[in-house]
């Protein structure tokens, strides 16, 4: 009998840990959606609760501040966006079609992972992380993972034989650079700087600093060598 009241009370506590995670996530999706529909500086945190039709207490309990709030959905949306983000990529034949996919993801709203999130919440998060220590610290993290996703890329595509020999890390940070300012025009709804033209400048950059000519829009797949006759894919990879 005492056996099977502690299995009993391990899977209350089991199904107790689990209600508690999908609650918190659920929190952190309606944070997503509210600051960046409002932003930041008009973002309550009953506005969060609002969303989702539970109590402004609750939101406290869990999260504490407005800023532990942000800083906790960034990186919510951060682990999504790796976890999604790398199986898409891992499904792609070359290195040359992986960076493309990476820099679609950051660039075009439609080809984004779930949960999305707007630009507009990282204008709000990059502010806050110049004055919170916290805040500050998940931005280098986040900053460095994509750097190294980045550079790995770059790294396997030499190896395979389809990218140029530069420095794969300076790449990563003049890439990295490079996204942050077009998020921002695309944030900022620029009328010369959509997302798709971001990308395609984008993608135009990539493919001149790593040699390799890129086929002009997203998901077409046709790359080769810069100066390679044109000729199947397949038959370009078994000619490496």
């Amino acid at each position: 009998m005492s056996g099977d009241v502690a299995m009993t009370d391990a899977a209350a506590a089991a199904s107790q840990v689990g209600t508690a995670d999908q609650r918190r996530d659920q929190m952190l999706r309606a944070a997503l959606e509210v600051i960046g529909d409002r932003g930041y500086a008009d973002t309550r945190i009953a506005d969060v609760a609002e969303r989702i039709g539970i109590s402004p207490a609750l939101v406290i309990y869990y999260f504490k501040t407005k800023d532990q709030l942000l800083t906790e959905a960034i990186r919510y949306s951060e682990d999504a966006w790796y976890a999604q983000g790398q199986s898409r990529l891992a499904e792609l034949p070359t290195a040359a079609a992986r960076i493309e996919e990476a820099v679609a993801l950051n660039c075009l709203p439609e080809v984004d992972v779930e949960p999305y999130v707007s630009w507009t919440l990282w204008l709000d998060f990059w502010a806050l992380a110049a004055r919170n220590p916290e805040v500050a610290e998940l931005r280098r993290v986040a900053d460095e993972r994509w750097r190294a996703l980045i550079a790995d890329l770059v790294r396997t595509g030499q190896e395979a034989g389809e990218f140029s020999p530069v420095d794969a890390d300076d790449f990563a940070i003049g890439l990295d650079a490079l996204l942050d300012g077009y998020a921002i025009q695309i944030a900022l709804d620029d009328p010369v700087a959509s997302p798709e033209k971001c990308f395609e400048l984008c993608m135009l950059y990539i493919s001149r600093e790593l040699g390799f000519e890129w086929p002009g829009t997203w998901g077409r797949r046709g790359y080769r060598k810069a100066g390679q006759a044109d000729q199947p894919l397949e038959a370009q990879q078994k000619g490496r």
